[in-house]
């Protein structure tokens, strides 16, 4: 589709779709460190389709430092991991804020939260989710609660349907990470929370991530670098880089270090939760396949095959892409396999910037 002619709402829902078709395409594989794994048990192919927790795998994936499981037990095909709840969590709230014409607080979304935790949560609950959880439980004051992991977990993407400008954006994103006290994993949302609406309005995806990069941390430039420079090398077709079967498995794995933390094995951080791997391996999907032929969808499967925490940055690679590309860019089959499809288009059809009652 020509993005030229595209129109912001189909944008728009291009963020928030793309980032969840592309997690509901790791829920298959989300946890295993093992590319080689994945890509035999998919029949020495690419995914095509949704599957459920470990489908081909034997019903668990490896999940370094808590062993072989199914990390989403209840989950199905064209379900969503934890990444995906919580983006749907939000939307609810914000829909439910849109019927009663209300402003979004932070305090106003914790009951809503604690009420799905309590009861029908259904997928991965991470410890930074937990630790909050026992907190308020606590009585602990909201301004003082949540955890001090660094890993990325962006929860904004409806938000785009809500306001129109960046700071709002950029502060709300801030705001349903509440769960995490760590500066690295806020920066990291932040970042691409400014980098997808710059691309919405208009900014060329590369030039949206330098202005970005700019104006953040000492770290978020660091790290912006390292994808730069990864995808410059894996694109050389002298690299020794360049000619492995699994490029892109070894590109995130080459860039952040490994963590001996006294278990099993190492944690691959560069395919894993924390923001020093996620953030600069999905600016190199996303650098790599934006300007490819089929770029949404390519990127989106070629994340999930990587493997490891492939779900956290299915968000961002599909919330960048999504703007740039849109929803009518999508596979649409994947679309409308979501299992929460309708129930998601029931909702943001009705937040500020997408409800047609609203529109001139």
């Amino acid at each position: 589709m020509d993005t030229e002619t595209m129109t912001k709402q189909d944008k728009i829902k291009g963020i928030f779709y793309s980032a969840i078709v592309g997690d509901a395409l790791c829920l298959g594989s989300h946890y295993e460190y093992d590319a080689k794994k994945i890509f035999k048990a998919y029949g020495d192919k690419n995914i095509e389709k949704f599957m459920s927790p470990g489908e081909m795998m034997g019903g668990q994936t490896h999940g370094i430092g808590w062993g072989e499981r199914n990390y989403h037990p209840g989950k199905k095909a064209g379900g969503t991991t934890d990444y995906g709840d919580y983006n749907i969590l939000v939307l609810e709230h914000l829909a439910s804020l849109a019927d009663k014409n209300e402003m979004f607080t932070l305090e106003s979304l914790i009951p809503h939260w604690m009420h799905r935790f309590e009861n029908n949560w259904g997928s991965w609950i991470c410890t930074m989710t937990k630790e909050t959880y026992s907190q308020l439980k606590q009585n602990i004051p909201l301004s003082q609660v949540g955890g001090f992991s660094n890993a990325m977990a962006i929860r904004h993407l409806a938000s785009y349907a809500c306001f129109e400008d960046e700071e709002s954006i950029a502060h709300f994103s801030r705001e349903v990470m509440f769960t995490h006290k760590n500066a690295e994993a806020l920066d990291g949302g932040e970042f691409f929370a400014r980098v997808t609406f710059k691309v919405l309005n208009g900014v060329e995806i590369k030039d949206a991530i330098e202005e970005t990069a700019v104006q953040s941390s000492q770290f978020i430039q660091d790290k912006v670098k390292i994808a730069f420079d990864k995808v410059v090398e894996e694109a050389d077709e002298n690299s020794s880089l360049h000619k492995e079967q699994f490029s892109d498995d070894l590109a995130l794995t080459s860039m952040a270090k490994l963590w001996d933390v006294g278990r099993s094995e190492p944690i691959r951080v560069g395919k894993a939760s924390p923001t020093e791997g996620t953030l600069p391996g999905s600016l190199y999907i996303i650098l790599k396949y934006s300007q490819q032929e089929d770029a949404l969808n390519k990127a989106l499967v070629a994340n999930a095959m990587i493997g490891g925490d492939n779900a956290s940055r299915a968000i961002a690679v599909g919330m960048v892409l999504g703007a740039k590309y849109g929803m009518s860019s999508l596979n649409q089959e994947w679309l409308h396999s979501l299992e929460q499809y309708d129930y998601c288009e029931e909702l943001l059809n009705k937040l500020p910037l997408l409800n047609q009652e609203n529109k001139q």
